[in-house]
């Protein structure tokens, strides 16, 4: 396992996580990570000329995909993917967001994903996402500071909430005060332009995705900084890592690398970004027909001879709940990667694809760990098996043990960060 005292991966990982509120800005934050190492920006509206050693990457809203392109054509080599997802559980902002209620301005929120609605109240929250102009531009905003907060109501109107448990509305009672009510206000998309500079009006705006984010930063905790306190460490954790890894692999080799980082994982992959549609199907195939020589019937040989391992939070042992986990399969933070397996398929590993991630693991000298829910509680799911339906490519799930899953803020171990980027970045340098 990495030594606590060698934590620049984490820190990295802190710095990823900072730099991206929102899937949007992560994708920035990828791609701007791969242009700074020569990688060069694909358009899908464009002919693509795909070569050995082409280092490059494609961007569908928040979900973006890289490739380094291996000497050999897919077709004889096959592909090396690694797939994670770019979005986190949240609130965001419907179309129509202002309202007043009695002496405050409020904005109204739609749920996204399975959110722990409680751990989003007495929060500093900001704004982030993009928006539409009427100009044609997709412009990213950030406006980075406090902003709103949804308050608790105070012990003394509900005695009994430490004894019955707190259940929330989501429509009444998750909406985050923004000021006082005051009179001519022009509500959130003036409080936008005012963020994207005098040349753009209110008027300009045409449409946005817009998230309400914890503005408190990424830290390091425990008395050993074997801790990591953080807001989307599910999943940005692993599309750093899964980045990281790609650059650190090296030149090309034989076989085409290809990271896949989607949006729309926490609720569903139903979309034309998501792990459910044809987007990297078809950038896949692209590639492969792009060589020369890759023969007849390229795409589906390329398909049989390729691995994807989804790089999604694994759930770490939580120790005043260990009930939740099976006896013999319980991760614990700080003792690296864990193989997700469910006889159902809500995991896609299977022998094949496990023995490869293992014997991954040997090579960088990381021993994994194991998740198998228990038989009475039902399964989570990821992109693995979507992508291996949607793809019919060998799949192994995987992820680093993670507490506070789903929570505003969450926890992982800050020695998990090193051994997850360095078995990945080893299986993609063979």
């Amino acid at each position: 396992m990495t030594d606590l005292h060698d934590l620049s991966s984490a820190r990295d990982l802190l710095s990823f996580i900072g730099a991206a509120p929102t899937p949007y800005h992560a994708v920035a934050e990828v791609a701007g990570r791969l242009q700074r190492r020569a990688f060069v920006e694909l358009d899908e509206r464009e002919e693509w000329s795909i070569g050995a050693g082409t280092k490059a990457y494609v961007v569908r809203g928040g979900t973006i995909v890289a490739i380094v392109a291996g000497s050999n054509p897919p077709s004889r080599a096959g592909f090396s993917l690694i797939g994670a997802h770019t979005d986190s559980p949240n609130l965001r902002l419907k179309p129509v967001p202002d309202q007043t209620n009695h002496g405050h301005r409020q904005i109204g929120v739609e749920v996204y994903g399975g959110v722990l609605l409680s751990t989003w109240l007495d929060r500093d929250l900001s704004l982030a996402g993009r928006v539409v102009l009427r100009d044609g531009q997709t412009r990213l905003v950030d406006l980075k500071r406090p902003l709103c907060r949804i308050p608790n109501l105070a012990i003394h109107l509900d005695r009994e909430v430490n004894t019955r448990g707190l259940v929330l509305n989501p429509q009444t009672q998750l909406l985050p005060m923004l000021g006082l009510e005051r009179e001519n206000d022009a509500g959130v998309r003036a409080l936008i332009a005012g963020e994207l500079g005098a040349d753009v009006a209110p008027d300009q705006i045409l449409s946005f995705d817009l998230c309400l984010y914890d503005v408190g930063a990424g830290a390091f905790g425990g008395d050993r900084d074997e801790y990591l306190f953080s807001a989307r460490l599910d999943n940005l954790a692993s599309c750093h890592a899964a980045i990281e890894a790609l650059l650190r692999a090296g030149d090309a080799g034989k076989t085409t690398r290809v990271i896949a980082l989607f949006d729309h994982e926490e609720v569903g992959s139903q979309s034309a970004a998501g792990a459910r549609s044809l987007f990297v199907h078809g950038v896949l195939e692209r590639i492969t027909r792009s060589y020369p020589d890759a023969g007849s019937q390229p795409v589906e040989r390329a398909f049989a001879q390729s691995l994807l391992i989804s790089c999604d939070m694994a759930h770490a042992v939580h120790p005043n709940y260990a009930d939740k986990h099976d006896k013999q399969h319980r991760p614990q933070i700080g003792q690296g990667p864990v193989i997700k397996l469910n006889a159902n398929q809500s995991y896609a590993t299977d022998a094949t694809s496990h023995a490869a991630f293992v014997e991954a693991c040997r090579e960088a000298g990381v021993t994994p760990q194991y998740f198998v829910s228990r038989n009475d509680f039902p399964c989570g799911s990821t992109i693995g098996p979507i992508s291996a339906a949607r793809l019919g490519i060998r799949t192994v799930d995987v992820g680093n043990p993670l507490l506070s899953m789903h929570s505003c803020r969450e926890m992982a171990g800050s020695a998990d960060v090193e051994p997850m980027i360095r078995v990945l970045a080893g299986w993609l340098g063979r």
